[in-house]
């Protein structure tokens, strides 16, 4: 049985809720009988605010956003962006850090969208030779918790090549990485009503080479339907940038932060 880190609740599974056309809502029941679930009663941003911050511009739900977790995407963080959206999983060069903000941008955005709809955020760490690429998924945007332990090792048994999960606390990526307001809360009401970005991730993993390591990460997003549906509306989002500069003194260059 898979064990999480000491010191850390056990968090569980589920999957659901979010804007239209971008995913099936309530509970997804497996071939196997199993059914997945995500919380409906907690704080949750839109996936229109995420959207928003990502090119700058102010969020309508305070919260969504914080000046301390930069959301801005640059062009080539952007186009990565679109294609996690529609392939159900994000695909970085290592921590997907970005020196130049101290922080990791697109992963930020990713997860926030993840959390906006109620789904496990996938993401494929790629490694400078591709024979040790990780592939994370982080329960953390599901928010229940309750069986986490089944879920995992349903997870395990029902995804192909998925035998060897493992618990990680932070898949590799750096505490700083992470963002200066990440928080282990082990309060049950934080996950009902705390921005994404105040709780700690939990990351699941597995460790591959390049060619195997995308297609589990294919399969996790079969598991957990993490994938859009509405291909054409998320093209047509990234091509309406609107018409925002970014403020002169601002290292994380958030607008609208409402935290």
């Amino acid at each position: 049985m898979l064990r999480p880190r000491s010191g850390f609740r056990a968090w569980l599974v589920v999957l659901g809720a979010a804007a239209p056309g971008l995913a099936p809502q309530g509970a997804l029941r497996l071939a196997s009988g199993f059914s997945v679930a995500s919380r409906k009663d907690c704080w949750r941003p839109t996936v229109d605010d995420v959207d928003r911050i990502s090119w700058g511009k102010p969020a309508k739900k305070k919260g969504t956003g914080s000046r301390g977790v930069p959301h801005r995407l640059n062009e080539d963080e952007r186009q990565l962006y679109d294609i996690a959206r529609r392939k159900g999983f994000l695909e970085v060069g290592g921590s997907g850090w970005r020196s130049q903000r101290r922080e990791a941008p697109l992963g930020n955005t990713y997860r926030s969208f993840c959390d906006a709809r109620g789904c496990a955020s996938i993401v494929v760490h790629k490694s400078q030779d591709g024979n040790e690429d990780v592939v994370a998924v982080d329960l953390s945007p599901l928010r229940l918790p309750e069986t986490f332990d089944k879920v995992v090792a349903r997870c395990a048994a029902d995804v192909a090549g998925a035998s060897d999960a493992q618990v990680d606390g932070d898949a590799g990526v750096s505490e700083e990485a992470l963002g200066e307001e990440e928080m282990e809360l082990d309060s049950g009401d934080a996950w009902e009503t705390q921005p994404i970005y105040h709780l700690a991730p939990f990351y699941v993993t597995w460790t591959r080479p390049r060619s195997e390591a995308k297609t589990l990460a294919k399969e996790l997003a079969a598991f957990f339907e993490t994938a859009t549906k509405d291909k054409g509306k998320a093209r047509r989002g990234s091509a309406r940038k609107p018409k925002v500069k970014p403020g002169k003194s601002r290292r994380h260059g958030g607008y609208g932060i409402g935290g």
